[in-house]
């Protein structure tokens, strides 16, 4: 009986080494994310210059939802790893703003290359749809199409009248809440093609592009640019897709190691899901000219801001008025 408490003992102190390490892993990361993408927003909101171009636009969007995304995902992580159960009527909404985030992305990615698309083919006859006073039209039917699948996956499942959605308490997981066969086919074939489309679009605009960067001698610093910023797309795309190679990743951790289902399910979760979207807007805010010297000032004046506070409260404190 002793060496049987002993076991339990261990396990429950081996456990909680593990959530604490986990948890000591993504939050810090997740802060420091959160802060760089308030900086890069801050950055929008003070200079007009970036409010009044297409492609920093749907780039600011594509922040906001990433951040959502990571954001929301971090909150379940966090309520699933502490065993945490409450009612599915708020758990639904957290999930649906996870999926519709996750979704979003690849959308705006695909968008961001057709704008590429249509200001080196189109310069001067650009469509309205693409100014920078109506781009805004395109991303409200981004995000209304990004909510509309979660909402169809709900709907498709089977639902018991009986049941009071805001009094059982349930394990906040889209498997779990989600079980159906049909509506995890439906995700799986939403989400095949919906990146699908999106892979098909990048390509596209990146070989027309490249194709046309060989024909303009007059512009080829501009075409060069943009056939890297599609490439980057391509890029953006294929981080935000590992996501899916998690169940692959799953079988041949359990074939080949011998690691807990939860340690498995942690590990693809941070490398497949996390990274990539702490990596995509971050590659290619930084990877921006004119973003990035206004980030360098942006630091600069924070640390200076940080190490000026408490000098000037000393010479306060000093010379008093």
């Amino acid at each position: 009986m002793q060496n049987v408490t002993n076991v339990l003992v261990n396990a429950t102190s081996d456990q909680s080494v593990s959530v604490i390490i986990k948890v000591c892993v993504v939050v810090p990361l997740f802060c420091i994310f959160f802060f760089c993408i308030v900086i890069i927003l801050h950055i929008f909101a003070s200079h007009r210059q970036f409010l009044d171009t297409s492609r920093y636009i749907l780039f600011a969007s594509m922040l906001i939802s990433d951040t959502l995304h990571v954001m929301f995902s971090v909150l379940l992580f966090l309520l699933v790893i502490a065993q945490v159960n409450f009612a599915l009527g708020l758990c639904f909404p957290l999930l649906f703003i996870s999926a519709a985030t996750f979704k979003n992305t690849p959308f705006i990615l695909a968008t961001m290359s057709l704008e590429r698309y249509v200001a080196i083919f189109y310069p001067l006859q650009c469509p309205a749809a693409w100014c920078s006073d109506r781009i805004w039209i395109i991303i409200l039917v981004l995000w209304l199409l990004s909510c509309m699948f979660p909402i169809i996956e709900y709907s498709i499942g089977q639902h018991y009248p009986a049941v009071d959605a805001f009094s059982i308490p349930v394990r906040c997981y889209a498997t779990f809440v989600n079980s159906y066969p049909i509506q995890a086919l439906f995700r799986t074939a939403v989400n095949v093609l919906c990146f699908a489309v999106v892979a098909i679009i990048i390509i596209f605009t990146y070989v027309r592009i490249l194709l046309e960067t060989r024909k303009m001698r007059q512009d080829n610093v501009s075409v060069s640019k943009a056939t890297h910023t599609v490439l980057l797309h391509g890029f953006q795309l294929l981080l935000c897709m590992l996501a899916f190679t998690s169940p692959i990743t799953e079988v041949l951790m359990v074939l080949r190691a011998d690691w807990p289902p939860d340690e498995i399910a942690f590990f693809n979760y941070f490398c497949f899901t996390l990274i990539p979207r702490f990596l995509s807007p971050l590659i290619y805010g930084f990877r921006d000219q004119s973003l990035r010297s206004h980030i360098g000032k942006t630091f600069l004046c924070c640390l200076n801001k940080v190490e000026c506070s408490p000098r000037g409260q000393m010479q306060e404190n000093v010379f008093p008025s």
